[in-house]
């Protein structure tokens, strides 16, 4: 089982501790999006007049916002690769169900090739006879 990380990082210029069982990396990058939304909240004049109460509601609706779209594109990649899965499915399995025929016809080509030189021994066996039997007249 995986060790618990604490670590102290800085959030809207206070030090908060972070804990949890993710690498310090990670842990500092969640820090850092947090940061980064503040400071996107902050460009807007209206955040800025807001009391704190609802500056924490409007940077938690921003977050899940975050959340939400990257959960849907997750989904939509999820759907993607599943439909590119099968159409690799299916690919394949038309790519064996040519193969097959081609051996099959490649089968075919061998017995009528087979055909081909039976009917040639038998036409010259037969071409034969006829000659014997015009110089037997």
């Amino acid at each position: 089982m995986a060790q618990k990380t604490d670590i102290p990082v800085v959030i809207g210029g206070k030090v908060y501790t972070l804990s949890g069982y993710e690498g310090e990396d990670y842990l500092q990058n969640v820090a850092t999006y947090i940061n980064g939304k503040i400071a996107e909240c902050k460009t807007s004049e209206q955040y800025r007049r807001m009391n704190t109460e609802y500056q924490g509601v409007l940077l938690a609706l921003n977050i899940a916002d975050d959340y939400f779209k990257a959960k849907s594109r997750a989904e939509e990649i999820a759907r993607d690769d599943s439909e590119k899965e099968q159409q690799l499915y299916d690919l394949r399995h038309e790519v064996i169900e040519a193969q097959i025929k081609h051996e099959a016809a490649l089968k075919l080509v061998e017995e009528y090739k087979e055909q081909i030189n039976a009917l040639q021994r038998k036409i010259v066996q037969l071409e034969a006879e006829k000659d014997r039997n015009k110089g037997q007249d």
